[in-house]
């Protein structure tokens, strides 16, 4: 495999049309792409490509019972593929766009493979990173997305530099921008009227528990 497609982007707050187009265009051909998100660097893939989740599990070393969140542009778009309840689509209102993962149970556009067999649930992020929001917005689907932390390691990537180290083999693209913070979202769990922390990461708790 040729080495992966290295898109520098200097001034993030405004991403060049150009360079997310052409990260869309691999995607859209069953590419998988590393990018900057509000929490960490992520790996992702347009929600359709097969063999870019298994590139991605491969790069990861994921267990069948880890899966995959999806980005989606808006709450809108969330809805489509997780269920909302009152408590849930308040809190969503209240963290997005922002560095947190909500668990909720996914609807039937959620295809399976994608979920555990015993518990239909599906991670959503709405990101406030202008790139990886111009992405997924561009995209015209979910963005399945996984942050970028090496097996066995403790800290996930931070620029395109330890992206590449780490992950190079797997990638198509790699969206060479500032770095990012240090801690992967925070994620919360709706179950019933019960919010749950299920990881604690960039995104505050004050206000939200």
């Amino acid at each position: 495999m040729s080495d992966p497609l290295r898109l520098v982007i200097e001034s993030w707050g405004d991403p060049p049309a150009r360079k997310i187009a052409k990260a869309v265009e691999i995607l859209h051909a069953g590419g998988v792409a590393a990018y900057p998100t509000d929490s960490v660097y992520a790996l992702g893939c347009a929600i359709e490509a097969k063999d870019a989740i298994e590139r991605i599990a491969r790069a990861k070393q994921l267990k069948k019972s880890q899966r995959l969140a999806l980005i989606c542009p808006d709450l809108s778009s969330a809805s489509q593929y997780g269920h909302m309840n009152q408590v849930a689509f308040r809190l969503a209102q209240r963290i997005f766009p922002g560095p947190y993962t909500l668990v909720v149970p996914a609807t039937r556009d959620v295809p399976r493979t994608l979920t555990d067999a015993k518990r239909r649930t599906v991670g959503i992020r709405i990101t406030s990173h202008p790139i990886a929001s111009a992405i997924v917005t561009a995209l015209g689907r979910p963005l399945l997305t996984t942050s970028a932390i090496p097996p066995g390691a403790e800290i996930a990537c931070r620029d395109a530099d330890e992206i590449l180290e780490a992950f190079g083999s797997y990638l198509d693209v790699v969206v060479d921008a500032e770095a990012t913070e240090e801690m992967p979202s925070t994620v919360l769990e709706v179950d019933g009227d019960q919010i749950v922390v299920l990881r604690e990461g960039q995104g505050s708790l004050d206000g939200i528990i």
